[in-house]
């Protein structure tokens, strides 16, 4: 059976409303190879909106500005200090923070989608750690060894832009997104409440054996773990649900007017993490809780023993008073033992390393730019995947670490700059490049301000993370319809697809695409294949273009994983009297599937 490909055959088939065919999707159907996908992307991007999103400030460009600031820096610093245990210190926290701010600043000014933020993840933070095993391996130092791979990634980067391949993107549908954004959005709860695998989150200061109770038992052996492990809970879920309860004040009738509410819901997150900051530092000043470990000063990680810098002090000389110096910034290419080979083994190496970027950026890309976020500036996936590149090749000159873009950031990002009524549907996004320029400023700002950030207590960001991940759920169709397993069938929320398929076959789809979920869990957690991961998730487009039309019908993933133009469609031809229903109706039914208006309410519409 032939594979049913979600967009092209609609695109070709179906016309608009007013009988025009749908131009977009034909242009991106055709490949835009030799360079023109990038030239279109610019043209289409900054060449056409750069002003408008330097120029469009106002108090929300603010209050995201920090709510931004607040979800980047933590999982920043937080990585820092594994990369630094990973790395034996040659990349840590400072590396990271100052990676995080530049790029952040010259994404924000340069790229073509001015909404997606950038940061360190666990696929790439696992694949360095590989690199640097094979370093020691080979006898040659880390960083120079890195930055081979990062050359070599960036190389391949460019190719991939001038030769278009990320029209291979562009074919994941709903299927591919919401597994990999269900997966993000489940690493930043399970971070937050408890991680199985690790000693992260809130339930965990409950287990004596934490290594922050282990650290203070030692030096204090009056500490109570108790008490700060149910003031750790208190306060990251009062951050949490604090946050969230300042975002419904918009609706309500409390405050003065629309403006105070308005500006009390785009600083929620801030004022959360204020109130409990203060909180603890007032009231409960004297328990101990978790504390960010930041480094004291702005200088590399890597303190030498000697002059040649391949030793770590005081690890690896600790008879040694105080350290040689600091590694330098810039890399040296040739210092590789005289092993010239070593440029064309990271040529290798690159390949993956390029695989890994590519999907990172490539998904989570196509995650943002999905019809219901009502982006309107266009996306630019070959002229930033050039961005890209020259941030890594820099990094990789640096001895910083590589971003990529961050799914949970920029799903936050782009929900925080919606405007949306009482029933929550979407009426405008403010897409500004501002909110990533004033956010990584702030980021820069911190590295020579790092006592700052130490007095926020970690439980607080850990209240950041449940609510960036609380936060997200609901626009996940996946979550919607795994909570449909937990429903009287004639309870269901009605919708596009609960009142156009059985319910036996809506479990059977989401059974499917839990699968599949489930595989990309477990090949993430397990360490010796973990580098796999965007393969695992790569290998949902094949799944879904020629797996699923042999387990479903055509009309049920149009339903279930089409577009919204698709979805719009099918509704209109089931029932052609409804053409001149309210089209923001009809398009707020295929973006997020809620409930359908009622027929008396739809008649009149027609009328």
């Amino acid at each position: 059976m032939p594979g049913f490909s979600f967009r092209q055959p609609l695109a070709r088939e179906n016309p608009t409303r007013d009988g025009s065919p749908r131009a977009a999707e034909d242009n991106d159907a055709a490949p835009k190879t030799f360079g023109r996908g990038i030239v279109a992307d610019f043209k289409r991007t900054i060449g056409t909106h750069w002003v408008k999103e330097m120029t469009n400030f106002n108090t929300k460009t603010v209050a995201v500005s920090f709510f931004l600031f607040i979800a980047v820096i933590a999982p920043t610093i937080t990585f820092g200090a594994v990369y630094a245990k990973a790395t034996n210190n040659y990349i840590g926290a400072v590396e990271l923070l100052l990676a995080t701010a530049w790029c952040g600043i010259f994404y924000s000014l340069v790229s073509g989608q001015p909404m997606m933020i950038n940061g360190g993840t666990g696929p790439v933070l696992t694949f360095q750690t590989v690199c640097y095993d094979i370093a020691k391996n080979l006898d040659v130092p880390f960083l120079t060894f890195n930055a081979w791979i990062g050359i070599w990634v960036c190389f391949y980067q460019v190719m991939a832009a001038f030769f278009d391949a990320n029209r291979l993107i562009k074919k994941a549908t709903r299927f591919t997104d919401e597994t990999f954004a269900l997966l993000i959005v489940s690493i930043f709860i399970l971070g937050a409440v408890g991680n199985p695998s690790s000693k992260v989150g809130l339930f965990h200061y409950f287990g004596t054996d934490h290594p922050h109770h282990e650290d203070m038992i030692e030096g204090d052996s009056e500490y109570d773990y108790m008490t700060v492990a149910l003031l750790s809970l208190i306060l990251g879920l009062g951050t949490a649900f604090l946050a969230i309860g300042l975002r419904q004040i918009k609706f309500s009738a409390f405050c003065c007017n629309d403006y105070i509410r308005t500006v009390i819901t785009d600083f929620a997150i801030t004022i959360s993490v204020v109130v409990m900051t203060a909180l603890k530092h007032t009231v409960f000043d004297d328990v101990e809780t978790e504390e960010l470990k930041v480094p004291d000063t702005f200088a590399t990680s890597f303190s030498c023993c000697t002059e040649d810098c391949t030793s770590y002090w005081p690890t690896e000389c600790p008879d040694q008073a105080e350290a040689w110096g600091r590694r330098p910034w810039l890399v040296d290419l040739f210092d590789l033992n005289d092993k010239i080979y070593v440029i064309f083994v990271a040529a290798g190496l690159g390949i993956p390393a390029f695989i890994l970027t590519f999907l990172d950026n490539g998904i989570t890309w196509h995650i943002v730019n999905h019809p219901s976020n009502r982006l309107s500036h266009g996306d630019a996936y070959n002229y930033d995947t050039c961005i890209s590149a020259i941030m890594v090749l820099v990094n990789s000159l640096l001895g910083l670490p590589w971003l990529v873009a961050s799914t949970v950031p920029c799903i936050m990002h782009i929900t925080a700059m919606q405007e949306k009524n009482t029933k929550g549907e979407v009426k405008y996004i403010q897409e500004s490049r501002l909110t990533g320029f004033f956010t990584h400023v702030l980021v820069l700002a911190c590295i020579f301000a790092l006592s700052v950030i130490r007095l926020i207590p970690l439980p607080v960001l850990y209240g950041v993370f449940l609510f960036m991940g609380l936060v997200a759920l609901p626009g996940q169709q996946f979550w919607q319809r795994f909570l449909l397993f937990f429903q009287q069938p004639t309870k269901m929320d009605k919708n596009h697809y609960t009142k156009n398929i059985p319910v036996n076959r809506i479990h059977k789809y989401t059974l499917v695409q839990f699968f599949f979920f489930a595989v990309v869990c477990v090949v993430r957690e397990i360490k010796a294949i973990s580098i796999a991961f965007p393969v695992m998730v790569l290998m949902c487009i094949p799944a879904r273009l020629y797996l699923h039309p042999r387990l479903f019908s055509e009309d049920e993933l149009i339903l279930l994983d089409g577009s919204p133009e698709e979805i719009e469609d099918w509704l209109l031809k089931q029932d052609p009297e409804e053409k001149g229903a309210d089209k923001a109706q009809a398009q707020h039914i295929a973006d997020n599937g809620l409930e359908l208006p009622e027929e008396d309410n739809y008649e009149v519409a027609q009328g």
